[in-house]
C-alpha cells in the first residue's frame, strides 16, 4: 500500500486525508517514482477549494516532486528504474508515490539535492518560461515582480538580477522586503498603494515594459497602471482571487498595453521544450546564480498545516512536503 493526501469534497485545509491508497502499477508510457520530496505550490490551494476543476473525486492534489524510479510500463525511453528524477505539471503529488507519464520526468543532475528539485520545478520553469519567453528580459530593463519574496518571485528577482535586469519588488512586509532585496531586487514596495508612484519615481515617469503578477485580482489595474506604452502584463497567479471580467478596451486607454496569462502546462507542453526550460534552470541554479530557498518543510501527512501556512502568507521562498 501507499499513503497519500486525498480529498473528497472542496474545501478548507481540513478537508485533506491521510489514507491509505493501493500502490499503483505504471502502465505503458508510465514511471513508478517513489518520493524523496514533494513540491508545495498555490496552485494545490486552488484544486483543493474547487477553484481549480478537478479531474475527479476523491482525487490527490499536488504538482511536483522528486524521488527515484522504481518500476516503468512498456515502451518507457525517457528514463530507467533507478534514475534521480523530478517533474511538475502532472496532477497527483501528495503521495509516498505515485505513477505518471515518464515523458514529464526529467533526470535530476548530481549536484542537485531531492528536497530543491521538488522545490524548484514548478515554480523555477515558471521563472524561466517568465523571463526567457513571455517577456525576454534584457540588461537594462526594470522589471516588477509582485510577490517577490515568494517561490517564484525570489527566482526571478535572481534570475532577472542575474541578466542585468533591475528589479522592482512588490512584498507585504519589511521582513520580506529584506528577503527581496537580499535575492536581488534593487527596489522594493511594501503594499501595492504606493507602487504606481514609486515605478514613476523610479523610472523617470515612463513606467516598465513588464509587470510579473502572481496576486491577481486586488492588483490587476495597479500592475496596468505600472506599464510603459505597449508594456506587457504577465498575469499568472491569483493568490488574491481570479481578475474579474475585463473590458479590453482599457489596455488601449492606458497604452496599448499586452495581457496575457500563461501557463506552465502551455510552455512545456512539448517534450523539447519541457526539457530545454528544466536545462535552462539546472544551469543556473548549479552556477550559483539562483538560489532556491526551502525555507519551510512539513511532513507530508501534514499538509493541511502547510496550506493554513500558505495561504496567510506566513511561507517565503519555497516549501516542501516530506512523505
Amino acid at each position: 500500500m501507499t499513503k497519500a493526501i486525498r480529498i473528497h469534497a472542496h474545501g478548507g485545509p481540513e478537508v485533506m486525508q491521510w489514507e491509505d491508497v493501493p500502490t499503483p502499477e505504471p502502465g505503458a508510457g508510465e514511471a513508478l517514482v517513489q518520493h524523496a520530496a514533494v513540491g508545495l505550490n498555490y496552485i494545490d490551494v486552488y484544486f483543493r477549494t474547487g477553484l481549480y476543476k478537478a479531474p475527479s473525486m476523491p482525487m490527490t492534489i499536488g504538482m511536483e516532486g522528486a524521488g527515484t524510479v522504481t518500476a516503468i510500463g512498456p515502451g518507457v525511453t525517457e528514463v530507467a528504474v533507478g534514475d534521480r528524477v523530478a517533474y511538475a505539471g502532472a496532477i497527483g503529488s501528495y503521495a509516498t508515490e505515485r505513477v505518471l507519464p515518464a515523458e514529464k520526468l526529467v533526470k535530476l543532475p548530481a549536484g542537485i539535492d531531492f528536497k530543491t528539485g521538488a522545490a524548484m520545478m514548478l515554480q523555477g520553469m515558471t521563472a524561466q518560461y517568465l523571463v526567457r519567453r513571455t517577456h525576454t528580459v534584457k540588461p537594462g530593463e526594470t522589471i516588477v515582480v509582485h510577490a517577490a519574496a515568494g517561490g517564484v518571485g525570489l527566482i526571478l528577482c535572481q534570475w532577472a538580477k542575474h541578466i542585468g535586469a533591475t528589479v522592482i519588488g512588490v512584498v507585504s512586509s519589511e521582513a520580506k522586503a529584506e528577503l527581496a532585496r537580499a535575492h536581488g531586487a534593487a527596489h522594493v514596495v511594501i503594499g501595492y498603494e504606493k507602487l504606481v508612484a514609486e515605478v514613476k519615481r523610479l523610472t523617470g515617469g515612463t513606467g516598465v515594459p513588464v509587470v510579473y503578477d502572481s496576486i491577481g485580482k486586488d492588483t490587476f489595474t495597479t500592475s496596468l497602471d505600472c506599464l510603459a506604452p505597449l508594456g506587457l502584463m504577465a498575469s499568472y497567479g491569483n493568490a488574491s482571487g481570479p481578475v474579474p471580467p475585463v473590458d479590453i478596451g482599457i489596455l488601449a486607454a492606458k497604452g496599448s498595453l499586452y495581457l496575457t496569462r500563461p501557463t506552465l502546462a502551455t510552455y512545456t507542453a512539448k517534450r523539447a521544450d519541457l526539457l530545454a526550460t528544466a536545462n535552462d534552470l539546472f544551469d543556473v541554479v548549479q552556477k550559483g546564480a539562483v538560489k532556491i530557498e526551502v525555507n519551510q518543510t512539513f511532513a507530508l501527512k501534514d499538509a493541511g498545516a502547510a496550506h493554513t501556512a500558505l495561504e496567510a502568507r506566513k511561507t517565503t521562498g519555497s516549501t516542501v512536503l516530506l512523505p
